[in-house]
């Protein structure tokens, strides 16, 4: 499981930083890329990465904004040229369906795939055999919802030892055990599978926030994430700037992951008047609060153990 920022600016592209996209690579886990927010330009942004857009089977949109939305029409015209012939579900707030289908309509844009839209509203918005999603509204001047996507536990090791003590010895017979509650051996014994394997491995969560003013009540959402990502747009001295304009400060950011048991948080969606000679300050800020802090940059890859 990996994240790839395609893009990590608030409003504006800037020479340092595109518009907001974020890519989770579950290619090990489903053979699968997962896309949230589509900001302008997130097509040329995937040129420089080994991303195929005919892997990317869901896409996420955090809210309806420009910033997030604009390099939809783009890339979804793009995977068509480039191998796409599997359905691609996109999910967002209510709207999202209208404004891709009138951009593809009026661009005269034809897919060669199927495309369908999830409208969501909070609550569990994905259940399949390894993942599940959760959305969450959010405190924006429109609505805008964060994504928490959680692993479901593993099947834990097979106690080989264990299986050798009996006699059973490795073969096609350790596939059958553990992929069957019930095996009979040649010579009649019966193995149940949940007396020789080992603990179940806890799956990991990652927690993606759209645009938000700080809520403490957002706790309970991001709790436990191995990863949590949130939006800097602001400095902390910002901070009245950013409760006017419905965004979050450094210091903010890394107070929720404080006091949520988040293991690594990951600030993004920084403005434009900061460069790159600003990042340090703005991650000094964070890191007094929360050590495990990262100020994300375009193409900044976290992998997530």
């Amino acid at each position: 499981m990996e994240l790839l920022f395609l893009g990590t600016g608030a409003g504006i592209p800037s020479k340092e930083r595109n518009v907001t996209a974020i890519a989770l690579s579950l290619l090990q886990e489903i053979n699968s890329i997962w896309l949230f927010d589509c900001g302008e330009a997130t097509q040329h942004q995937i040129l420089h990465t080994s991303i195929k857009p005919r892997k990317v089977n869901k896409i996420f949109i955090t809210h309806l904004h420009g910033d997030h939305i604009f390099g939809l029409p783009g890339f979804l015209s793009s995977r068509s040229f480039q191998g796409g012939n599997e359905e691609l579900i996109i999910y967002g707030p209510k709207g999202i369906k209208d404004y891709v289908k009138t951009s593809l309509e009026l661009s005269a844009s034809h897919l060669t795939y199927p495309l369908s839209f999830v409208e969501v509203e909070e609550g569990q918005i994905v259940d399949e055999e390894h993942f599940e999603v959760h959305a969450r509204k959010l405190d924006h001047g429109i609505d805008s919802y964060g994504y928490r996507i959680i692993e479901k536990n593993k099947p834990g090791e097979l106690l080989v030892s264990k299986l050798v003590e009996m006699n059973v010895m490795p073969g096609p017979i350790y596939k059958q055990i553990k992929e069957n509650s019930m095996v009979t051996l040649e010579d009649g014994t019966i193995i149940y599978r949940e007396n020789f394997i080992g603990p179940e491995k806890k799956g990991r969560i990652v927690t993606i926030l759209g645009d938000t003013r700080y809520q403490k009540e957002h706790q309970e959402f991001v709790a436990d994430s191995d990863v949590l990502v949130h939006e800097a747009t602001f400095e902390h001295e910002k901070a009245n700037l950013a409760y006017e304009y419905f965004h979050s400060t450094t210091t903010q950011a890394a107070t929720l992951a404080n006091n949520s048991n988040v293991i690594r948080l990951i600030l993004t969606h920084i403005s434009s008047r900061y460069q790159k000679d600003n990042n340090q300050k703005l991650l000094e800020e964070a890191k007094k609060i929360f050590p495990n802090t990262s100020v994300a940059t375009d193409f900044t890859n976290i992998i997530i153990e």
